[in-house]
């Protein structure tokens, strides 16, 4: 789950909880958190670990990402825009909880866009609100 790989990636990294949460513009207590799977961290936050090496991607579904010379390497592969996506899904995902008035709590909004994140990669498509809404219907 992402709890696990968040940390086998900053160990990866050889990065401490605390540097590890001054990269993600948190606080030391909030990656513990997320470690123990109490929370997850946002689409900001990652973008911000993103930025410092930290391949998202892995952290999201457990597949590592190509690095850039590889796909550079390859262009008619299709490269799937990972941090791009996240973030569409995340808003997309918040605006039907709102709309909904439903709450969930930070371990099962974390499963919930990993499950979209995958079926966006499956599908080759973002999940539109319409179908967030069945899926919010078995989890809320």
């Amino acid at each position: 789950m992402i709890n696990s790989r968040l940390k086998e990636e900053r160990t990866r990294l050889g990065l401490t909880q605390p540097i590890f949460a001054e990269f993600a513009l948190a606080k030391k207590r909030t990656v513990q958190d997320w470690e123990k799977g109490v929370s997850s961290p946002t689409a900001i936050q990652m973008e911000a670990l993103s930025l410092k090496g930290v391949d998202i991607q892995y952290i999201c579904t457990g597949i590592r990402s190509k690095n850039l010379s590889e796909i550079a390497e390859q262009p008619e592969t299709l490269h799937f825009d990972f941090e791009g996506k996240l973030a569409t899904i995340v808003k997309v995902f918040e605006e039907v909880l709102a709309e909904a008035k439903k709450h969930l709590p930070p371990k099962a909004k974390g499963e919930v866009i990993e499950a979209l994140l995958m079926q966006a990669m499956l599908n080759h498509k973002i999940p539109t609100k319409e179908d967030i809404y069945p899926i919010l219907k078995l989890v809320a």
